[in-house]
Order: structure tokens, then sequence, then C-alpha cells
């Protein structure tokens, strides 16, 4: 999916910078670190040493980290492996009260989550819900190919620089433009080092999943349990993992469910279907306060002054950088999260009232904190995951057609949708058979699992959700009616913050209510007001004030 865990850059945003992965050895460290092949399997995969931190925020949160070698192919267990990066933040709660070791994940595929338990942590600490924090070992890691562990992906670092061809593909030209790129990319990723080519073999979901039941194994014994949180498409990687390992498992949140019958291709689809509603939600927001934004009173009016800014920068990019693509890109991140909506609603009305200097200086800093220009390694990992997980049609009148036909109901972003996915059109490693969720009586055999989502919730559609209720018979659904937020749990809202820890806790959930679509009601954060922040000009560049550090790790 489109960035399916694109918080990251919303949190980039919010905070003014540029994503930097966490580091035990960066991603971004060059050749030598692409290139790291580890040893044979001889070094064994059964355990972890640990030692400091180097990311500020693990260090604070008194966090350990190492590395554990685990199969390239699980396969041939006794050939070359791989080190997945991870970290652990230890339990303080007496041993009465410790309930083992939580893995988290943020989605992706292709986000960073060594530090992610820094920030669930601190959360449910904020929350005053401290003994659901206190009675785990939380457990980060960055996915195989992702951030610190080794090798990590690196195919095309400046893919994303501005100022590119409109995703719009109106002419010939434009159309063998973005598929020459794409096989470009291709063929980047396909000629890094031998290393990084025998790793896209065996980059699936199933791969991770079996990275997870290696880190198990590693942290409590072959016959030891574990709980698991993710998000976006960690709900994926924990739906997979549920099913290859159901008798492993604890406790089980799945916030913002992918649905496991979509992956990959129709959920695209579905996706730009879904964003152009939530895009037109936050038009009317915008239209609602027009006395603030000046940008028109009706989500119409605020669509055409948007529309048309997009088809000028085709001919006029923003300081030669930001042009239509990147436009978009930005403002895609408002269908993600109402977070963003402040920040995002004042860049759009400080440009379109002033076109200043400052104006156009904080839209490219924006793009920059978004697409991450000079670090591809989120998007090569993406790309690695979703294309060998399953195949995805080979002929591109097949994209063609589908994606033409979406467009002409959701113009918003089905082209930038499909170029972020046409790698997958030529990928340089061949597909694999997706496992069936829930099969072979695994579904039955999860005890409880709570599933949360927003019902209008883009990046995940809220059917999405439903749909692992029905196969996870023993699941609850938490539902946020109404909100458009993506993968917002353990932020703040005490109905869905208190479930989780009560759950954590007591490994005890509300009943299933059978003849409903969903099983717990809680009613999503209120949506920002920008005449109740300080009394800034309605033009100003500086938004609401910065999210909380958590955004920095969570999933597009």
């Amino acid at each position: 999916m489109r960035r399916i865990n694109a918080v990251v850059a919303a949190a980039a945003m919010m905070a003014g910078v540029g994503f930097t992965a966490p580091a035990v050895a960066s991603a971004a460290t060059g050749q030598a670190a692409r290139t790291a092949a580890a040893p044979s399997a001889s070094s064994g995969t059964s355990s972890i040493t640990w030692s400091a931190c180097t990311e500020t925020d693990l260090i604070q949160a008194g966090a350990q980290c190492g590395y554990l070698a685990v199969p390239l192919n699980y396969s041939h267990p006794s050939g070359p492996t791989i080190k997945i990066a991870v970290s652990r933040i230890l339990h303080t709660a007496s041993a009465q009260d410790y309930r083992g070791i939580i893995l988290t994940n943020p989605g992706g595929p292709g986000g960073s989550g060594l530090d992610l338990n820094t920030f669930l942590v601190a959360q449910l600490k904020a929350d005053k819900l401290s003994a659901a924090a206190n009675d785990y070992d939380w457990i980060g890691f960055d996915p195989r190919g992702v951030g610190s562990s080794l090798p990590a992906l690196v195919c095309e670092p400046n893919y994303f620089s501005g100022d590119r061809e409109s995703y719009d593909p109106t002419t010939r030209s434009i159309l063998d433009y973005w598929l020459t790129r794409s096989a470009g990319y291709d063929q980047a990723c396909a000629s890094q080092s031998s290393a990084q080519s025998a790793l896209l073999d065996n980059m699936t979901t199933i791969d991770s999943a079996k990275d997870m039941n290696s880190i198990r194994k590693a942290l409590v014994g072959p016959k030891g349990k574990m709980s698991y949180y993710g998000f976006s498409y960690g709900t994926y990687l924990g739906q997979v993992y549920a099913t290859l390992y159901p008798h492993t498992l604890n406790q089980l949140i799945l916030d913002s469910n992918v649905n496991p019958k979509d992956i990959w291709y129709k959920a695209n689809l579905n996706q730009d279907i879904a964003f152009n509603r939530n895009i037109n939600i936050w038009f009317g927001w915008l239209a609602k306060y027009n006395s603030y934004y000046h940008l028109g009173s009706t989500a119409s009016a605020v669509s055409k002054v948007w529309y048309a800014e997009l088809k000028t920068l085709a001919q006029h990019p923003i300081n030669g950088v930001v042009g239509p693509d990147e436009w978009t890109d930005i403002f895609l991140e408002a269908g993600y999260y109402q977070l963003t909506w402040l920040q995002l609603g004042s860049a759009f009305a400080d440009w379109e009232n002033t076109h200043s200097a400052s104006a156009a200086a904080n839209l490219v800093s924006l793009y920059q904190s978004t697409d991450t220009p000079g670090n591809d390694n989120e998007f090569a990992v993406y790309n690695a995951v979703q294309c060998t997980d399953i195949q995805w049609p080979t002929h591109w009148s097949t994209w063609q057609r589908d994606n033409d036909a979406v467009n002409k109901i959701a113009p918003f972003e089905t082209w930038d949708n499909a170029w972020y996915n046409a790698p997958c059109l030529h990928w340089p490693a061949p597909a694999q058979q997706p496992v069936q969720v829930a099969s072979h009586g695994s579904g039955d055999a999860i005890h409880s699992a709570l599933l949360i989502d927003e019902t209008l919730d883009a990046a995940t559609p809220f059917p999405g959700s439903l749909e692992v209720r029905k196969l996870f018979p023993h699941s609850v659904l938490l539902a946020e009616p109404g909100g458009t937020t993506h993968a917002d749990s353990l932020f703040g809202n005490l109905c869905v913050d208190g479930t989780i820890a009560n759950y954590l806790e007591t490994g005890k959930l509300p009943p299933r209510k059978p003849n409903a679509e969903w099983d717990i009601t809680c009613q999503p954060l209120p949506v920002p007001n920008p005449t109740a922040q300080s009394n800034a000009p309605a033009a100003s560049s500086t938004g609401s004030s910065a999210a909380p550090a958590r955004l920095a790790r969570l999933a597009h």
C-alpha cells in the first residue's frame, strides 16, 4: 500500500525535520552496511548479546540493544544468516505481575521499529496506565532489510528527489517516463551487491514472521510465549505470525487491519478510493474554517483551489522542487492523520494567500520530510516485501485499465499510488505464495485478540478489520465511528488506551457481540479546531504544536 506507515512522515513534518532511522548501525552508513553479509548459520540464532543502545530515546528509556542472527533462508537453516536489530525495555513489575515479552511493529512494510517500544511505554505512563507498561519486556526490532538490521536495503536513495514528472500519465511521454523510472529502480535494487540480491529473494512477510519466532525463541526459549502489538502493515505481519505459530501467543493487539483477502494489488486500489474520500473531508474542514484559512467556503471550492495549484505546479514548481507529485505527497498525510490538519492547512493557506518565500521554503521542507530524498530504505523494503508476498499483474495493460477506472472517481492519489507500487511490475525477485490467514484451525486457536480501527481509516479501510474479526472468532473489535485517523491507538484517547491497558494487565477483553459489526465503541479524538490555537495569523507556516514523539516511528 502507498506508504502504509506514513505516520513516520507525518511525525517528521510535525517536528520540522526529516526522518532518521534509529541506529545500532544505521542503514545510511553506506556500502559497508548494505553489503555486511552475516556469517554462516554456525553463529547460531539462539541468543542476543545485549549492550548499550546508541539512539537517544532508547538510552533515555534504559533500553538494551543487540543483534540476532537468523537464517537468510529458513529452508536452509544451516546456510548464511542475516542480523536483526533488536531492543528491549525490561519490566519493572514484581515477578508475580510479570507477563512476559511483547513484540511491537509499526507497519510499513519498511518501517523502523527499533525504538517503537519507547513511545508505547511512554504513552501508557502518560495516560497513567503504568502497570501495563511495567508488566512486560517491551521488544522493538527492525525487520529484515530495515534500518539497523544487516544488510539494510538501499537501491536508489534519490528516487524521490523533486521535481518529477506528473504522476498522472496524461501523455505517452509521461507514461514512458514513469515506466522507465520504475524499471530503473528495479535494476538499481538488483545491482547493489550479492548480499542484497540474496536478501531480495527472502523478503516476504512469512520470512519476517519467522524472524519474529526466532526472536521469541531467543528471549523465552522454544516453548515460551509472547504477546504482539502491530500497527497497519504490522497487523498483516501479526495475522501471518498467528497463522504460523498460533500456540506461541498470549495477548494479540492489531491496530488498523490489513484485509488479508486483498493483498496487495486490490488493497491499493481500495486505498485510492478511501484517500479520495478523506481528502475531501479535509477540504470540508478547511471550508468550515474559511475565515481562518481563506481557501473557500465549501469543500468544492477548496478542492478547486488545490487542484488548480496542482496544475500550475506542473509548469512552475515551487523553488524548482515542489511540483505536482511533491504537492500530492505532502497533502496525502491529511488523509492519514487528523493531527496533521492544522499544520498542512496553514501551509496550504500560507502559499495560496501569500506566495511568499517563507511559504515556499516551508513546503519544500514538508516535501523533504515526507518523501525523504536521499534515503530510500523504507521504499526499498516496501517493494521487496509487497512485490514478493504475492504475484502482481505482469502486464501493464491491466494496471492501466484498473487505475484509469479508479482515477475517474478518485483522482487525488490513484496514479501517485500506482507509481509507488510500479516496481512490482518487473521486480527482480520471484513472487511467492502467501499464507492463507487463519487456516488449518489457527484462527480458532488464538484465544483472544484486540482489533482496533477508525471507521474512515483510508490506509487500511475498515472492512479489513471486519474481515479479520471473522477470521479470528475469539477476537474483539474496538471501533471509533467517523474517525479518519490511521493506527492511532496509544495516542491519548483514554477509552482506547484504557481498553488496551486492561487487556495487557489482565489478558481479558469485553465480551464479543455476535450480532453486531463490532464489539466496543470509543469516540475518536476531537477534530482539530484552528481557532482554539494561539492567536497566530491564519497563514502561519508553523502550524500546530509538535506531534507526540511516538509518531516518529509509527506507520505509513
